[in-house]
C-alpha cells in the first residue's frame, strides 16, 4: 500500500509513540510504502530545522536521510486549481496523484476534509492503525 504522509504524522512519528509511530515501524517493516515529492520533503527539512532550534539535540536528519533513501520520490507538478482551504497543504494532495496514492494520512482539519477527492482518502493516523495495520 502507497501512503503520503502529513508532516505532522512524519514528525510525531519519529518523536513519539502512538499511532504515527506504528505507521513509521510499519513502513520500516516493508508493510507499506511511503510516497513523498520534493516539496513535501522540503516541507518536513523546515520543521526538522525549527524543532532543532527550539530544542537543541534534536534532529530529524538521520530520518530525513533514511526517507529519502527508501522512499519513493515522485515529480507532482501543483494542483490546477486550490482544494484544500490551506493551499500550503494542497502539496499533499498533488504527490498522492502523481504517486498513484489513495491514502493521505494527516491530523490536519484542512486536509481531512478534502477527504474524497479525486479518489483519495484523507485519515487519520488512528484511523489508518486500525484499518490497514
Amino acid at each position: 500500500m502507497r501512503i503520503v504522509l502529513d508532516t505532522n504524522v512524519f514528525v510525531s512519528g519519529v518523536f513519539f509513540n502512538g499511532p504515527p509511530y506504528q505507521i513509521l515501524q510499519a513502513w520500516q517493516n516493508g508493510q507499506v510504502q511511503l510516497v513523498g515529492s520534493r516539496e513535501v520533503f522540503e516541507e518536513y527539512g523546515r520543521v526538522g530545522r525549527r524543532l532543532a532550534e527550539q530544542f537543541p539535540g534534536v534532529s530529524l536528519d538521520p530520518f530525513l536521510t533514511l526517507l529519502l533513501a527508501h522512499a519513493q520520490v515522485v515529480e507532482a507538478p501543483p494542483l490546477p486549481q486550490q482544494i484544500c482551504s490551506d493551499p500550503d497543504d494542497d502539496k499533499f494532495l498533488a504527490c498522492a496523484l502523481a504517486g498513484e496514492c489513495r491514502i493521505v494520512v494527516s491530523g490536519d482539519r484542512a486536509l481531512l476534509k478534502t477527504s474524497g477527492h479525486r479518489c483519495i482518502q484523507v485519515v487519520t493516523p488512528r484511523t489508518f492503525v486500525d484499518r490497514y495495520l
